[in-house]
């Protein structure tokens, strides 16, 4: 079972706070996938990791660029098969809500979600239930004033 993280968003946007999560996935020597639930989202958030300042090199690659497996980063809005993520990626971030019917084969899940966006933290709370019920091992992380701080879920 997956180790699933629940990151909720309060104080800065997807955008803003997700370069920081992926500069520490990258300073563990570790490799992500980032599932967006859409084509537009995978844009968006390339073109953000590109322009991040903290941390300013973030190297990572869409379906557009190919070249998975050279990619430290992957981002697609595409569930992931039987066979894992392209890049070879053992942590796996949720965004927009995206889900994926392979989590076990991830050794940690983050799942970020928009606090502003009331039908957002619903469905979190739905995707908390049945990563429960799946007996995946939990965590609630919430932006607070001097960043994450692990809350009881």
């Amino acid at each position: 079972m997956a180790e699933i993280a629940f990151y909720h968003l309060t104080r800065t946007p997807l955008d803003q706070a997700l370069p920081k999560l992926l500069g520490r996935v990258l300073a563990t020597g570790g490799r992500a996938l980032v599932l967006c639930g859409s084509e537009e989202r995978v844009a968006a958030l390339d073109a953000a990791l590109w322009l991040s300042p903290d941390p300013d090199w973030l190297p990572h690659g869409t379906p557009a660029m190919g070249q998975a497996q050279h990619q430290p980063i992957w981002l697609q809005a595409e569930d992931v098969g039987p066979d894992g993520a392209p890049n070879r990626a053992r942590f796996l971030v949720l965004v927009d809500g995206a889900d994926s019917a392979h989590l076990p084969l991830f050794d940690r899940v983050l799942d970020l979600f928009d606090g502003a966006d009331q039908a957002a933290v619903e469905a979190a709370r739905r995707r908390w239930s049945a990563a429960r019920a799946a007996g995946h091992a939990l965590s609630y992380w919430q932006q607070g004033q001097r960043g994450w701080e692990k809350k009881q879920g």
